[in-house]
């Protein structure tokens, strides 16, 4: 099963906090993927980043770069698990 992006706040660097339809929450560093091809370049500028916009249920930048979703949703419960186990 698919999750949505509903909800989604532009942080400092290359950081979105991204919220899922079904309530997963977390901080994703989208440092990892400036260098992976052409179509990730521009991203390396954080005011064209910062345009980032949630679109089709995923984000999405105005140069049609985009993440597929279910790669988003497993990041965010990596970041969520990772979180989890390391509270005291």
């Amino acid at each position: 099963m698919y999750h949505d992006v509903t909800e989604m706040r532009i942080l400092d660097g290359y950081k979105l906090q991204l919220t899922f339809d079904d309530g997963t929450s977390a901080v994703i560093d989208f440092e990892e993927y400036l260098d992976k091809g052409t179509v990730f370049a521009p991203l390396k500028d954080l005011d064209f980043f910062k345009k980032a916009k949630i679109e089709g249920g995923t984000i999405a930048w105005p140069n049609g770069t985009d993440i597929a979703p279910e790669t988003l949703y497993e990041k965010c419960q990596q970041v969520a698990g990772r979180a989890a186990t390391q509270r005291p």
